[in-house]
């Protein structure tokens, strides 16, 4: 099936160069050279992936990146920056991008990138079939065929990789996961030195889902070893998805 991909870069060559070898792989793509022409379309139109570039004129990349994931919170965003702008990087990984692209890069790179995060997308669609659909964990209910969090009722809005994290976690309470093995596990890929970007996800994750993200009920840290999901909260019902559909007595 064709997927639809929207690049936002304002270097032509690399744009053409972009387009050029993502139809290969049956990739139809739009470009636009400007930042806030292109957050505007991306929120038009529905893609199956955004690719943007950080070093944008104007509004900067990483402006467009935030407001990406304040409206459109489902698609992934993978980011170009040049080599030197390690901190770029961090901190695109850090305000959702899904992965990064660093220029120059190989075109057996960009292919391997961008498959990649579409394998995963495939695989989290795939995951609805599962038959524990829903998990409930003290006041919160995730949906995972539905990909969506309540807590005491009330909907939480997540970016995807926020609910990965929670995901994963809630699926092995009491199971202590270091932040390497976060990464490998949420984010698909190994990256090294960015382990402080699951401490950014967790303050974030922290901040929508508990009470006091000082003194978490859900999501604790186990000091000098990584994270994990409360036991206690993590005693939940997982309910079939014939349940789900059932009203609860």
């Amino acid at each position: 099936m064709t997927c639809k991909v929207l690049i936002i870069e304002d270097q032509r060559e690399i744009a053409d160069l972009v387009k050029l070898h993502l139809g290969d792989i049956d990739c139809d793509t739009k470009f636009l050279f400007d930042g806030i022409v292109g957050l505007v379309e991306a929120e038009a139109n529905k893609y199956d992936l955004i690719i943007l570039d950080l070093r944008l004129p104007g509004e900067g990349g990483l402006d467009i990146c935030r407001r990406l994931r304040s409206c459109i919170d489902s698609t992934p965003v993978l980011t170009l920056t040049s080599r030197a702008s390690e901190l770029d990087r961090i901190l695109s990984l850090e305000i959702g991008a899904d992965d990064y692209l660093t220029k120059p890069f190989s075109v057996l790179e960009l292919r391997a990138k961008v498959e990649a995060i579409f394998r995963h997308v495939e695989a989290i669609a795939n995951a609805g079939i599962n038959p524990n659909a829903i998990i409930r964990a003290g006041d919160m209910v995730i949906d995972t065929d539905q990909r969506s969090v309540t807590l005491c009722g009330q909907e939480i809005n997540l970016t995807p990789k926020e609910f990965d994290l929670l995901l994963h976690l809630a699926q092995n309470p009491g199971r202590v996961y270091t932040r390497e093995q976060l990464l490998d596990f949420v984010w698909g890929f190994n990256y090294a030195g960015y382990r402080h970007t699951v401490n950014s996800h967790i303050n974030r994750l922290r901040s929508k889902i508990e009470t006091d993200p000082a003194n978490p009920t859900y999501v604790l840290t186990v000091w000098g070893v990584g994270y994990k999901f409360s036991e206690t909260a993590g005693n939940s019902a997982r309910l079939s998805a014939a349940q789900k559909r059932s009203p609860l007595p």
